[in-house]
């Protein structure tokens, strides 16, 4: 991989500041990949390999390093907020395209929020409050979200700095605890190497794969950052693969860990794998507290991305892709008040829909879908040429991550496919009602022509 120039400028023009340096840019997509789900989802991974969670975990690195070669590229040659549907709308300049990957985003943000509602109310919790009624507690905490959505992005922004620095100290104790347990000659490490019971060992890691993704994902979120980056094409890839690699780092360390502290049906049974670390470790360190310390993280996690969510379905409204009233704004706290409670009513609705491992995947293949454009997008963009020096992937790389996310795909379930068809059938009827209303706009003389996500 290189940096190619094209002209003597190295930078687009912006209306925004371009404060964000490297280190910067790198803790962001740490803080962003280093979430909720690898505190959820190493007991659904047990289910599929036994204690071999280190090869689904290297699986989905590779997915995510050569996804992250699209990427680099992709923002580095066109450094503007936006992301896939922006890359979709300059490689195809179909409307509906623009709109549809816009959407399959904020559908991923909505089904990862409801996952993690889901894994909220779970054995983190039941550590604290025993026998406490999920189903209360889930809606309780997405409406606490919607609440604070509403309060305004600076304060949730906020939140996330500090709920950013609890979660990494969360990691860093079960990395620690369990070091301490296989260093005083504790644990089991044949774990490592034996699969799980009834389930072939090359489609349970194909199957585990997907919900180790689910760790990865948070780079794409940077893509809308890179319009505020001092120095894009130097800085974005260097902090996007060194984010990944650190991210994976920590995931091998803790998945390393637990396969060899916990006994292997425990972890897969639990909702709260990282604190079976804790309670099958011996250490003193209060189980309470971690639990409280991966809430935050759960909470954080789904904070994140309900935000996100709300985000793209006002500007899908903004781009005149979804309906207007998508686009409402409170006068005072100037946050989308009616994005975000549409997003946190769905988000309630699918936490009815399946568990966090089914909600996880679901998530992995709305995500996967996007990949496939990007890469489909940064093979048909090869050719243009911009005016400013950029980060260039061997056409391979595209064209294995293409290849890996296809067969990613075939290894979803019925139900994931089910629940990601919903979500285009509800996604194409509200683009035909917007574009149906624009038209009888431009006919009244009350707007200008529809048109897709401005470039520039």
């Amino acid at each position: 991989m290189s940096q190619t120039t094209t002209a003597r400028s190295t930078t687009t023009t912006t209306k925004l500041k371009r404060g964000i340096t490297t280190l910067l840019l790198f803790f962001f997509i740490v803080g962003d990949t280093l979430g909720a789900g690898i505190y959820t989802l190493v007991g659904t991974m047990a289910q599929d390999v036994g204690g071999v969670l280190w090869l689904p975990l290297s699986l989905a690195l590779v997915l995510a390093l050569l996804t992250a070669g699209t990427y680099a590229e992709l923002i580095t040659k066109y450094p503007h907020a936006g992301g896939a549907a922006r890359f979709a709308e300059r490689a195809f300049d179909k409307p509906y395209v623009t709109f549809l990957i816009g959407f399959l985003m904020l559908a991923s943000g909505i089904t990862t929020a409801a996952a993690l509602a889901n894994a909220f109310a779970g054995d983190y919790l039941q550590a604290l409050v025993p026998d406490i009624p999920a189903v209360p507690v889930t809606l309780g905490f997405i409406a606490l979200l919607i609440a604070v959505a509403l309060r305004g992005v600076r304060e949730s922004l906020i939140a996330n700095v500090a709920a950013t620095v609890i979660e990494m100290t969360g990691l860093i104790i079960i990395i620690v605890v369990a070091a301490i347990v296989i260093g005083s000659g504790g644990g089991d490490a044949s774990r490592l190497t034996t699969f799980a019971e009834d389930v072939p060992p090359i489609s349970g890691a194909l199957a585990a794969s997907i919900t180790a993704f689910f760790s990865f994902l948070g780079f794409e979120a940077a893509a809308n950052m890179a319009e505020e980056v001092k120095d894009p094409s130097r800085s974005y890839p260097r902090a996007l693969f060194g984010a990944i690699l650190t991210a994976a780092v920590v995931y091998l360390l803790i998945a390393l860990g637990a396969s060899i502290v916990v006994p292997t049906d425990q972890l897969a049974t639990s909702e709260g794998p990282l604190l079976e670390v804790i309670l099958a470790s011996g250490v003193q360190f209060p189980s309470w507290l971690f639990a409280i310390i991966a809430l935050v993280a759960i909470g954080n996690g789904a904070l994140l991305f309900m935000l996100m969510a709300s985000r793209a379905t006002y500007g899908l409204a903004e781009a005149k892709l979804l309906p207007r009233a998508f686009g409402a704004v409170l006068t005072r706290r100037r946050t989308p008040w009616v994005a975000i409670v549409a997003v946190g009513a769905v988000t309630m609705g699918m936490s009815f829909i399946g568990d966090v491992g089914t909600l996880a995947d679901t998530t992995v293949l709305l995500l996967v879908l996007v990949f496939i454009s990007a890469n489909v997008s940064v093979l048909v963009l090869k050719k243009d040429v911009v005016p400013h020096k950029h980060f260039t992937a061997p056409r391979i790389v595209s064209v294995l991550a293409l290849v890996a996310s296809v067969a990613l795909l075939t290894q979803q379930s019925p139900q994931t496919w089910l629940i990601a068809a919903g979500y285009v059938v509800v996604g194409t009827i509200l683009f035909v009602i917007a574009r149906a209303a624009r038209r009888r706009e431009v006919r009244a003389g009350t707007n200008e022509p529809t048109r897709s996500i401005p470039l520039e």
